[in-house]
C-alpha cells in the first residue's frame, strides 16, 4: 500500500496479545525525532510487512486471544454502519419529509437567488445611504466655514458671557476636586432634560446640542471661548439635517482646538479615572485632517539625555504614534553616534494597531549613551523614505526628531537629500528642561517646511505631538473645494456608546484673510463627521434568504472588513479602530487573496472556490464551496461581496395568501398557529422560535419561552398583512409550524424512542423552528434556537451524511452522577429537497443519542455476538479467539472519533466522563499515531478579536511612581527654587496628580475603560479534519515493549473514526500531546517582523494633498511655555502642601495667536 508522507505503512494480520514483551522485542531505547507537535519525543509508526509479523500470532505461552484481523474490525464497521442508517432513516424522517413538503406545495414558492443582482441592489442600497449622510456633511461643513468667517474674534470675551451646555458638567459637579468645583465655574452652563432614545443607546435633547472639551484645556481660554462662541451657529444646522434625514445619528463637529461640538446633546460617557478624550486623536479626525503620511521618528538618545527627558522622549514618541491611522507608514529609529531602528523593522510599516505596539514596547528599551550626531539620524531618516521597494503612504513625508538640544545644523545633510524642492517635512522637538540654544533645533523645522516645539513637561505631550497635523492641513486649506472630498473611515467605537460605527468626514478650512490683498488663511478649523452605526447597514442586507452559510460581506480599501459575519470584537477599545483583515476573518488561501485585490481595486468579480470553513463553536473544520460575487460601492472606498454555498441558489418563501383572504382576523387565527402554543407541546413536541424580528414593536428576549409568549401576545393584535410585520420571516414561521408537525404526525409520534435508546428526535428549518420531541427533552435541549446560530445546523447543511455532535466536555457530569439519561449526543443531516431542476435544504432532521445506552450497544456492534441477547463467546484453553471491543475491554480500546478528533464513544466505562472531550487528552499516543498516519489534518489560524484577563504590572514596588517629593530642605533651598529641574519636577508631580502617572499608567485604564478588566489580544486557534485517508488502515506505534498495534477506519456516511487498539502495557515513551484549545500568544500572533516582509496588497486614499506652490511657511514655531516666576512656583508649592492639586495653566504655543477666529 501507499506510505503515507509522515511514516511508513502496510497492512498486516493480528497478533497474540500477551502480557510480557513479545519475542525478538526486547527493550530498546525510544527514537527522539521531533513530531508535529511540542513535547517529550513521539513514537515512531513501523507498518511491518505481514511475514515479519507471522511469528508474532501464537508465541509460545501466549494467551488464547489475539488482536482482531484486519476483516474482522472491517466487518464491525459496517455493522455500525447500518445501525445508525437504519436509526436515522426510522426516526430521522428525511424521506418523510421530503414528502411532506411536496405535499404542501401550494403553500410556497421556491425564489432564486440571483448573486450579481442581490449584490449590485446591496451595493446600491449602501450608496444611498452614506450618500444621505454625505448631503448632510456638506451643509455642515459649509455653514461652519461661513459662521467662522463672519465671527468676529474678541480679546475681551468671558466665559460668562458663554451659554452651552457642557456635556462633562454633570460629573464634574459631583467630582469635589474637579476643575470647575475648585474655581468656581463662571460659565452659564446649561442644564437639560434627556429622553432615551433607543437609536442612540443613550439619553438625548434633539434641542440643544453638547461640548466636550479635553481635560488638559483649560475652558476659560481666550481661544477656547470664541470657539464656543462661534461654533453655537451650527445647533441649527444640526438640527435642520434631522429633519431632512430622521436617520442621522452623531452629528459632531471637531475643532482644531480640541473643542468637540456634538448633536444631539447627551451626557459625557465619564470614566472612573481621568478622561483623556482629545476629538484630535479620534480615527475620524486624523483620517480628515490631512492626507496620508510617511513618518520617520528619530530619537536622540546621548547621553546627555538625562533620565527624566529619555522618559519625556519614550512617552512622546508613543503619544506620535497614536496620531497616525492605517493609511500612515512609520518606522522609529534612535541615534547617537550612530543611527539603528529601536525595533525589528527596518523600513516603514504601516502604522496599524500591532505595528505601533511593536514600537511602543521597543521604545522602552531605549538607554542614552554617547555622543549626539544629528548627522546619523537624518541620513537614517531620508534613506528611509526614498526607499522606494516597499509599500508607503507615497503622500506627506515627514522626520520627527526629538533632542534635548545640540549645536549641529547638518545643513549639508539637507542640501544632499531634502534642497531645492524640500519634499520632506522636518519637525524637531526640544525636550525636557535644559539651557541649550534652541536655534539651530529652530532653523531645521523652519529651513524643511515643518515647525518647532518644546515638550519641557508631561503636560505639553499631548498637544505638541499632534499640533503637526496643523501644518500638514496646509495644502489641504488652500487646495480649497478639491480637498472638499468626503472620506469614510475603519470600524471603530462609538465614544458615545452607539457600537461599532463608521464616520463620513469632511475637512473644515478657515476662510478669513487678515487683511484686504494678504495671502489666504492656512489653518484647518477642524472636522465634521457623521456616524453610520454597522448595525444600520447590515440592515440593507438580506438576512434570511441566504440560507444559514450564505452571507454578505464589505471590505476597505486596507482590505479590512466593514462587514462579516465573523467581525465579533470581544472587547473594544475607543481610543483605536477595530481593524480585522479579510483573510483574518476567513481562513486564507490563494483564490481569498486574488478576491481580496480584486475588491480593493474596485473591480467586479465572480468566483466559485473550494475553501475551508470554521464551525460556528471553532472546534470543526469543513471543506466546502462556496460562491463569491462582488462589486464597488460607488462614491466610497468600500467594496461589497456576496457569499452563497451552491444549495442555497435556492430558497422557500410562503404563499399563504389563501389562507389571508379568508382569515381576515389576528394572525392566531390562521391554520398551523396552533402548534406554536405551549397547549400543543405535551402531544406535538416543544417548539423553540428563532429570536428574529417578526415585527416592529416584538419585545426580544434571551430566554425563548418568554420570546414565545411575546410573539403569541402580539400575534393575538395584528392580522397577517400588517404594515408592521416582516412577512417573509412571519409567513415561513407559520409554514415551517405545520410542516414539522406533520412530521410529528406522520413519523414521530407512532415510534418507541426507548426502543433504540434515543432521547429526543427534532427537527430545524430556515424559517426559524425548531422542534424536539417529545416535550420532556426540551429541558435538556442546549442548542441556539435560531438554526442559523446552530453548529449542528450549519454543518449539517454543508456536508453529507450524518453529522455527529457529541456534548461540550464541560457540559458532562461523570457517569456515576448521570441523572435521567440526559446526556446525550447529537447525530444530523441535512434534507435536500429537489423540485423540478431546482434543489436546496430547507430543514435539518435528528435524534439524540443516550450516552450510556449506546456506549452498550456500540460494545455489542464491535464484538463476536450478533445481537445484545446473545450470550458472550467463551474461549477455553485449547481454542482460538480473537479479542472484542466487548469481551476483552480491559486490553482492547475502542472508540469513535468524530472529525474533529472528539471522543463519541467508547467502550472504556471510565472514559465517558470524556466523551466531547479531544481525543489527544483521552489517549495522546494514539491521537499523534492517527495524526501521523494523515486520518487527521490540522490547520492553525490566530482570531485577532480575542479577550484576554490583564497581564499583572511589572513594577509591584510600594514606592510612588516617577513622583519627587521635596524635602522641607528643599522648600528652603533657594537655589533649589531656581533651578530649572525644580520646575520640571514641579510639573510632573502636578500633572502626576492629575493623569495618574503618565509613564507608567495604561491610557485605558487613566480612561477607566472596560479594558482594566481585559485587553484585546491574540488567540492562537488549532482545528482538526479528515485527512486524505479513506480506507482501513493498519499501524504499529513502535515504542519498544510500550508499542501498540491499532486499526482505524472512516465510517460510510458520517463525520466518524473507528478506531480499535490495544490498551497501553506502559507509559515509559509517552507521545507528545497534540494540542486543540485556544491559546494565547505572548507575541502578538505571528511575528510581526515577518509579517511586515511581506505585507497584504492594500491602496490608499486616491487623493494626496501634501504640496501647494503658495504655502506659506514662515510660521514654524517658536518657545512653547514661558519660565515661570517665584512667586508662582512658592504658590504651587504651597497649594501642593495644602493637597490642593491646581488647575494648570493654559499651555502657550505659536498656533493661539494664528487661531484667533
Amino acid at each position: 500500500m501507499a506510505v503515507p508522507a509522515r511514516t511508513c505503512g502496510a497492512s498486516w494480520p493480528g497478533p497474540v496479545r500477551t502480557a510480557r514483551p513479545w519475542p525478538g522485542r526486547g527493550p530498546r531505547p525510544c527514537p527522539d525525532p521531533r513530531g508535529p507537535a511540542s513535547g517529550p519525543a513521539r513514537p515512531l509508526l513501523l507498518l511491518l510487512p505481514p511475514l515479519l509479523l507471522l511469528p508474532l500470532l501464537a508465541a509460545p505461552g501466549a494467551s488464547a486471544y489475539s488482536f482482531p484481523q484486519q476483516h474482522t474490525m472491517q466487518h464491525w464497521a459496517r455493522r455500525l454502519e447500518q445501525e445508525i442508517d437504519g436509526v436515522m432513516r426510522i426516526f430521522g424522517g428525511v424521506q418523510q419529509l421530503r414528502e411532506i413538503y411536496k405535499d404542501n406545495r401550494n403553500l410556497f414558492e421556491v425564489q432564486e437567488n440571483e448573486p450579481q443582482k442581490l449584490v449590485e441592489k446591496v451595493a446600491g442600497d449602501i450608496e444611498n445611504l452614506l450618500d444621505r449622510k454625505v448631503q448632510a456633511l456638506k451643509r455642515l461643513a459649509d455653514a461652519a466655514e461661513n459662521f467662522q468667517k463672519a465671527h468676529r474674534w474678541q480679546d475681551n470675551i468671558k466665559e460668562e458671557d458663554i451659554v452651552y451646555y457642557d456635556a462633562k458638567a454633570d460629573a464634574e459637579l459631583d467630582d469635589p476636586e474637579s476643575e470647575d468645583t475648585e474655581r468656581g465655574s463662571k460659565t452659564s452652563t446649561l442644564r437639560l432634560d434627556f429622553i432615551e432614545d433607543p437609536n442612540f443607546k443613550n439619553k438625548v435633547n434633539y434641542s440643544y446640542t453638547a461640548v466636550q472639551i479635553p481635560t488638559d484645556i483649560y475652558k476659560g481660554s481666550t481661544v477656547i471661548l470664541n470657539e464656543l462662541n462661534w461654533t453655537e451657529a451650527l445647533e441649527n444646522v444640526f438640527i435642520e439635517n434631522r429633519r431632512q434625514d430622521p436617520t442621522l445619528l452623531w452629528q459632531v463637529f471637531g475643532s482644531a482646538t480640541g473643542v468637540t461640538r456634538y448633536y444631539p446633546a447627551t451626557p459625557w460617557r465619564a470614566p472612573k479615572k481621568i478622561d483623556l478624550y482629545d476629538v484630535r486623536r479620534r480615527p475620524w479626525y486624523i483620517q480628515g485632517a490631512s492626507s496620508p503620511k510617511d513618518m520617520v521618528i528619530i530619537v536622540d538618545v546621548s547621553g546627555s539625555v538625562s533620565g527624566l527627558t529619555l522618559k519625556l522622549m519614550k512617552t512622546s514618541v508613543c503619544e506620535m504614534l497614536d496620531t497616525l491611522s492605517d493609511d500612515d507608514y512609520v518606522n522609529v529609529a534612535s541615534f547617537n553616534e550612530k543611527a539603528q531602528p529601536v525595533s525589528c523593522f527596518t523600513h516603514l510599516v504601516q502604522a496599524n494597531v500591532r505595528n505601533k505596539k511593536v514600537f511602543k514596547e521597543a521604545v522602552q528599551g531605549m538607554v542614552a549613551k554617547g555622543t549626539t550626531g544629528y548627522k546619523a539620524g537624518f541620513e537614517y531618516a531620508f534613506d528611509q523614505l526614498q526607499n522606494s521597494n516597499i509599500t508607503r503612504a507615497n503622500c506627506n513625508k515627514m522626520i520627527m526628531m526629538f533632542t534635548d538640544g545640540g549645536e549641529d545644523r547638518v545643513q549639508d545633510v539637507f542640501e544632499k537629500y531634502n534642497w531645492p524642492n524640500r519634499t520632506v517635512r522636518v519637525f524637531t522637538f526640544s525636550v525636557g528642561q535644559h539651557n541649550y540654544d534652541v536655534t539651530p533645533l529652530q532653523w531645521m523645522a523652519c529651513t524643511n517646511k515643518g515647525y518647532y516645539f518644546e515638550i519641557p513637561s508631561i503636560g505639553a505631550i499631548r498637544i505638541n505631538t499632534q499640533e503637526y497635523l496643523d501644518v500638514l492641513g496646509r495644502p489641504m486649506v488652500l487646495a480649497g473645494k478639491d480637498a472638499k472630498q468626503v472620506q469614510w473611515t475603519n470600524v471603530y467605537e462609538d465614544a458615545l456608546g452607539l457600537g461599532l460605527v463608521v464616520t463620513g468626514t469632511l475637512p473644515v478650512f478657515n476662510l478669513t484673510q487678515d487683511g484686504p490683498g494678504e495671502k489666504k488663511n492656512q489653518l484647518i478649523l477642524g472636522v465634521m463627521g457623521i456616524d453610520v452605526a454597522l448595525n444600520d447597514i447590515k440592515r440593507l442586507t438580506p438576512n434570511y434568504t441566504l440560507g444559514a452559510n450564505g452571507y454578505v460581506f464589505a471590505i476597505d480599501l486596507n482590505g479590512y472588513v466593514l462587514l462579516h459575519p465573523n467581525l465579533k470584537p470581544q472587547t473594544t477599545n475607543f481610543r483605536e479602530p477595530v481593524t480585522l483583515d479579510f483573510l483574518d476573518a476567513e481562513l486564507e488561501n490563494e483564490n481569498k487573496e486574488e478576491i481580496r485585490r480584486s475588491m480593493i481595486d474596485g473591480d467586479k468579480g465572480h468566483k466559485q472556490i473550494r475553501t475551508l470553513v470554521k464551525s460556528l463553536d471553532e472546534r470543526y473544520i469543513d471543506e466546502v464551496i462556496r460562491n463569491y460575487t462582488w462589486v464597488p460601492i460607488r462614491s466610497t472606498n468600500y467594496s461589497l461581496g456576496l457569499v452563497l454555498p451552491p444549495y442555497s441558489t435556492y430558497y422557500l418563501q410562503a404563499n399563504l395568501s389563501d389562507q389571508i383572504l379568508q382569515v381576515k382576523l389576528p394572525i392566531s387565527k390562521l391554520k398551523d398557529f396552533e402548534f406554536l402554543l405551549p397547549s400543543s407541546f405535551e402531544s406535538e413536541g416543544h417548539v423553540f422560535i428563532a429570536p428574529r424580528e417578526y415585527c416592529k414593536d416584538l419585545n426580544a428576549s434571551d430566554n425563548n419561552t418568554e420570546f414565545l409568549k411575546n410573539f403569541i401576545e402580539l400575534m393575538e393584535k395584528v392580522t397577517p398583512d400588517s404594515k408592521q410585520c416582516n412577512n417573509f420571516l412571519l409567513h415561513n414561521l407559520i409554514l415551517d409550524t405545520g410542516i414539522t408537525q406533520q412530521l410529528v404526525e406522520r413519523v414521530w409520534r407512532d415510534q418507541d424512542l426507548n426502543t433504540y435508546s434515543l432521547l429526543a428526535v427534532f427537527a430545524a428549518t430556515d424559517g426559524g423552528i425548531t422542534r424536539v420531541f417529545p416535550n420532556k427533552a426540551a429541558e435538556d435541549w442546549t442548542e441556539n434556537p435560531e438554526p442559523f446560530n446552530a453548529s449542528f445546523y450549519r454543518r449539517s447543511l454543508d456536508n453529507r451524511g450524518y453529522i455527529f455532535k457529541p456534548p461540550h466536555q464541560d457540559s458532562l457530569l461523570r457517569p456515576l452522577e448521570l441523572e435521567n439519561d440526559t446526556v446525550g449526543v447529537l447525530v444530523s443531516t441535512a434534507v435536500e429537497l429537489s423540485l423540478g431542476r431546482r434543489t436546496l435544504r430547507p430543514a435539518v432532521v435528528g435524534v439524540k443519542l443516550d450516552l450510556e445506552a449506546w456506549a452498550e450497544k456500540f460494545k455489542v456492534l464491535a464484538s463476536n455476538r450478533t445481537h445484545q441477547d446473545q450470550p458472550q463467546k467463551q474461549c477455553g484453553p485449547s481454542s482460538h479467539c480473537e479479542m472484542d471491543c466487548e469481551v476483552n475491554n480491559e486490553d482492547l480500546l475502542c472508540v469513535l472519533i468524530d472529525d474533529g478528533g472528539f471522543l463519541v464513544l467508547s467502550n472504556q466505562n471510565h472514559q465517558w466522563d470524556q466523551v466531547g472531550r479531544f481525543f489527544s487528552e483521552v489517549d495522546a499516543n494514539l491521537m499523534l499515531a492517527l495524526y501521523n498516519n494523515s486520518f487527521y489534518t490540522r490547520k492553525e489560524s490566530y482570531d485577532y478579536q480575542a479577550a484576554c484577563a490583564p497581564q499583572p504590572p511589572g513594577n509591584l514596588g510600594a514606592a510612588p511612581r516617577g513622583v519627587f517629593v521635596p524635602t522641607i530642605a528643599d522648600f528652603l533651598n533657594l537655589a533649589w527654587w531656581t533651578s530649572a529641574a525644580a520646575w520640571s519636577l514641579f510639573q510632573q508631580l502636578l500633572y502626576g496628580l492629575i493623569y495618574h502617572s503618565w509613564f507608567q499608567a495604561d491610557p485605558a485604564e487613566a480612561e477607566g475603560s472596560p479594558e482594566t478588566r481585559e485587553s484585546s489580544c491574540v488567540m492562537k486557534q488549532t482545528q482538526y479534519y479528515f485527512g486524505s485517508v479513506n480506507a482501513s488502515y493498519n499501524a504499529i506505534i513502535d515504542c519498544g515493549n510500550c508499542s501498540r498495534l491499532f486499526h482505524a477506519q472512516r465510517l460510510t456516511n458520517t463525520n466518524l473514526l473507528f478506531v480499535v487498539a490495544e490498551k497501553p502495557l506502559c507509559s515509559q515513551c509517552e507521545a507528545g500531546r497534540l494540542l486543540q484549545k485556544e491559546t494565547h500568544c505572548p507575541a502578538d500572533g505571528p511575528e510581526q517582523c515577518e509579517l511586515v516582509q511581506r505585507p497584504r496588497y492594500r491602496r490608499g486614499p486616491h487623493i494626496c494633498f501634501d504640496y501647494n506652490a503658495t504655502e506659506d511657511t514662515s510660521d514654524c514655531g517658536r518657545g512653547a511655555s514661558f519660565p515661570p516666576s517665584l512667586g508662582v512656583l512658592v504658590s504651587l508649592q504651597l497649594l501642593l502642601l495644602l493637597g490642593l492639586p491646581p488647575r494648570p495653566q493654559p499651555q502657550v504655543h505659536s498656533f493661539a495667536a494664528s487661531r484667533r477666529l
